[in-house]
């Protein structure tokens, strides 16, 4: 009977949001107070991106030495494959509201691929991210958008540990 290894997959979306046309600076992420949002000129619409929910596959077990994924469906639905024996019930979709002008299209970006890195210098990849945001996304009368996020992770036995990452997500109105 082949061995059992634990995965912590802590949250992947510590989301870096851009908000704007124009790109994000540097920052110092020891500073007090960090901040995600592009500063905007006093003639340009505001636009928020805020992560109410990181992505979170929580612990993950592996059976045996072989390589096994976990995905999260933006529906929030969950699969285990390959030696993965199952997903935590504790794993979570990422959830996003983007707030602005009402009626406005947005243009939002998700990258395709995560890194995460363990405190071991570990490193593991999310791919496949996917969301459920509509094929143009805008805002309603209220100036809100809401969507869901998730991916798929792949570890193998030599993948123990706790990872986190973050997730680069660009908003910026049509």
């Amino acid at each position: 009977m082949g061995g059992f290894k634990t995965f912590a997959l802590g949250p992947a979306a510590l989301a870096a949001a851009v908000a704007g046309a124009s790109p994000a600076g540097g920052q110092c992420r020891l500073c007090d107070k960090p901040t995600t949002a592009v500063s905007q000129s006093a003639d340009s619409d505001g636009i928020e991106l805020d992560i109410e929910t990181s992505l979170d596959f929580g612990r993950l077990v592996l059976s045996g030495s072989g390589q096994g994924a976990a995905v999260i469906r933006a529906d929030g639905s969950t699969a285990a494959e390959g030696a993965l024996t199952e997903v935590s019930a504790r794993a979570m979709v990422g959830t996003a509201v983007i707030r602005g002008t009402p009626g406005r299209a947005v243009r939002v970006e998700l990258p395709r691929r995560i890194d995460l890195y363990s405190v071991s210098g570990g490193r593991i990849t999310v791919d496949d991210v996917v969301s459920d945001l509509p094929s143009i996304p805008r805002l309603d009368s209220a100036g809100t958008l809401a969507f869901r996020f998730g991916g798929r992770v792949t570890v193998t036995g030599d993948s123990e540990g706790a990872y986190r990452g973050d997730m680069p997500i660009t908003v910026e109105y049509q």
